[in-house]
């Protein structure tokens, strides 16, 4: 398995938001890639992104998108790597959209999903999914943990 995450977003407008993810990653001395593709917009990117994402060394993939947020769905389609869901508030409703697009996976295919707006965490989940096979990142985990 390898031990770089990726960290996709729907749209450019996302990049605020999902920087406290590259912020935790980095403190952890995890190797990431910041990406913007659409379920929408760039489905094929999308798919083929995904399905390389093994084979390119990633252990797992954080996607964040607003709305319809069908970006962890379609990607957890095409890999069977952990893909964790961030909903995020970009609409009328405060991210209940989001929340319920990316929670409500088909059987077989499950996206674990963080808190709307919770970049931060989907990291914490991603290192600790790196830790499994990566001692050193599971160490600064539980030295980031002990340290509360």
């Amino acid at each position: 398995m390898g031990s770089k995450v990726a960290i996709l977003m729907g749209s450019d407008k996302d990049q605020a938001l999902m920087q406290a993810a590259t912020e935790v990653l980095a403190s952890l001395g995890i190797e990431h890639q910041v990406h913007v593709m659409s379920a929408h917009r760039t489905p094929r990117r999308v798919a083929e992104f995904a399905s390389a994402a093994r084979d390119e060394g990633f252990a797992a993939i954080i996607c964040g998108a607003g709305k319809a947020a069908h970006l962890a769905g379609a990607v957890a389609a095409h890999t069977t790597l952990p893909v964790i869901g961030v909903p995020i508030a970009a609409g009328g409703l405060g991210g209940l959209d989001a929340l319920l697009s990316t929670v409500q996976m088909p059987t077989g295919i499950p996206v674990a999903t963080v808190a709307v707006d919770s970049a931060a965490n989907a990291a914490y989940l991603a290192a600790a999914i790196v830790g499994v096979t990566d001692a050193a990142v599971a160490a600064k985990l539980a030295e980031y943990r002990d340290s509360w």
